[in-house]
């Protein structure tokens, strides 16, 4: 979903920030006990702090950035019989849900997209594209929209920032392990850090952080096929495999190349860093739930 590059890119970039500040304010330094040891206990704070705050600020930002990123205008006073449809739909699903009414809303984009995010069930919101609602018919859409509220029932953006966050804090806590090895055994830096310091440890940071990628995406995928089944749920199994073929009968999503993996007709070239399965894993799983 698109959520979830936003949910990235945020963390990325709080991650980055507070790894600036706490050089700049010379926070690093507890790392090392008397200029020349490691301390591991340290640094695994220290590598909590910067990799669950990312995850924590981009869960709180998340609504915000969507609104903002893709121009969602939100339904406050529907103005058509269709918008009356899809704020009904949307309220009676939720009400099935067990979850309060999230907000409600329409981005302009040609790809037949749809996300829901928010830091909590019950202050979420739910999106559809432009292009989702002309390439889909009603039961369709009512499918979509029941697999975005059983996102939000189950939870999946607070799960996600907890894996996120554990991921953040080894990523940096190995990365900098390597780079204090690297730098002493191999440059042989007698106290404090040397230049290889910085620059192991931002490779190891890069390297690290793409194979716990692989981790997150996993636990992505599992929550798609999680939230069709809640779609079949809430709307109807066949209408759920309905929505999922219109997809692949359809041209690929019209998005841009960073965000192409993260929407709900995703096309992921390597299935490993695949934020969804493919579209014919989900409907077979549903067929053979039936």
């Amino acid at each position: 979903m698109l959520r979830i590059l936003l949910f990235f890119g945020t963390n990325i970039a709080v991650m980055l920030l507070l790894s600036v500040i706490f050089r700049l304010l010379g926070i690093g330094g507890i790392l090392q006990a008397n200029g020349v040891s490691l301390d591991l206990g340290a640094l695994l704070v220290y590598s909590a702090v910067i990799g669950f705050s990312g995850a924590l600020i981009s869960l709180f930002l998340s609504k915000f950035m969507a609104k903002r990123s893709m121009g969602v205008e939100i339904i406050t006073q529907p103005r058509t019989e269709f918008e009356r449809w899809l704020v009904q739909t949307v309220q009676r699903q939720a009400e099935a849900a067990g979850i309060k009414m999230p907000e409600v809303g329409v981005f302009n984009q040609n790809a037949p997209n749809a996300f829901a995010t928010g830091w909590n069930k019950n202050a979420a919101l739910v999106a559809v594209s432009s292009g989702l609602v002309q390439a889909m018919n009603r039961d369709e859409i009512e499918a979509v929209l029941g697999h975005e509220i059983s996102h939000v029932a189950n939870g999946d953006m607070v799960t996600m920032t907890l894996i996120q966050g554990v991921v953040n804090t080894f990523v940096v806590f190995l990365s900098r392990v390597i780079a204090f090895v690297v730098d002493r055994v191999v440059f042989k830096t007698e106290r404090g850090t040397g230049p290889a310091f910085f620059i192991v440890s931002i490779v190891a940071q890069i390297v690290l952080g793409l194979l716990a990628q692989m981790i997150v995406m996993w636990f992505s995928r599992w929550r798609e096929f999680r939230a069709d089944a809640g779609g079949a749920k809430l709307a109807g199994n066949q209408r759920m495999i309905a929505a999922l073929r219109r997809l692949q009968q359809g041209q690929p999503a019209e998005m841009p190349k960073e965000i192409a993996a993260f929407g709900i007709n995703s096309h992921g070239m390597m299935e490993l860093f695949s934020s969804h399965p493919p579209l014919e894993k989900r409907i077979r799983a549903l067929e053979q739930s039936v």
